[in-house]
């Protein structure tokens, strides 16, 4: 209930002015490669860090207020007030994959496994590269048994940001736990 009032109150409020789609769409094709092309975990870490920029711009106003309460509310371990704030920002902006990234999270916290699984693979179908989700899944596939899954999600990712911190360590143990080995 507090979910929807506070919705019904974001959406009175004027939009803010955001850029026009084909910049953003040409900013983050150019982001995405540099990722790709980056030689160190620094510069992984500052392009991550605009994409995150740009994810959260992209969303409308009075939905990222929502979203950005319910990741309090998850580390906080208030994860039905999360997923309540998610609905919310779902109802205002049902396009953004950040909103499905984080809805899946609330889910998976609640232990609504399938929940989670399809806003990831909802995330993913919005936007192929949103690498968070392809992290989560991994992470949701490893916590459940799915060694082979979490390193097939986890590859995934690591095509689309290959110096992802710490994820050649992480590749290696999720191959281990597959194969035995490093191989």
């Amino acid at each position: 209930m507090r979910a929807i009032a506070l919705c019904l109150l974001l959406l009175s409020l004027p939009a803010a002015a955001q850029p026009q789609p084909t910049v953003r769409a040409a900013e983050f094709d150019a982001l995405f490669a540099g990722l790709k092309a980056a030689t160190n975990e620094a510069t992984s870490a500052k392009i991550e860090l605009r994409l995150h920029q740009l994810w959260s711009q992209s969303v409308a106003p009075s939905a990222g207020l929502l979203l950005n309460r319910s990741a309090r509310e998850l580390n906080a371990a208030a994860a039905q007030d999360a997923l309540d704030d998610v609905e919310a920002a779902l109802v205002i902006d049902p396009a953004a994959p950040e909103a499905y990234h984080r809805r899946a999270l609330a889910r998976s916290a609640l232990g609504d496994f399938p929940g989670a699984l399809a806003d990831l693979n909802e995330t993913l179908r919005r936007e192929p590269r949103y690498y968070p989700a392809l992290q989560s899944l991994s992470r949701l596939a490893e916590e459940r048994g799915d060694h082979k899954g979490a390193l097939s999600a986890w590859e995934k990712m690591l095509e689309i940001n290959p110096k992802q911190q710490d994820g050649a360590e992480r590749l290696a143990a999720l191959k281990r736990k597959v194969f035995g080995s490093d191989t």
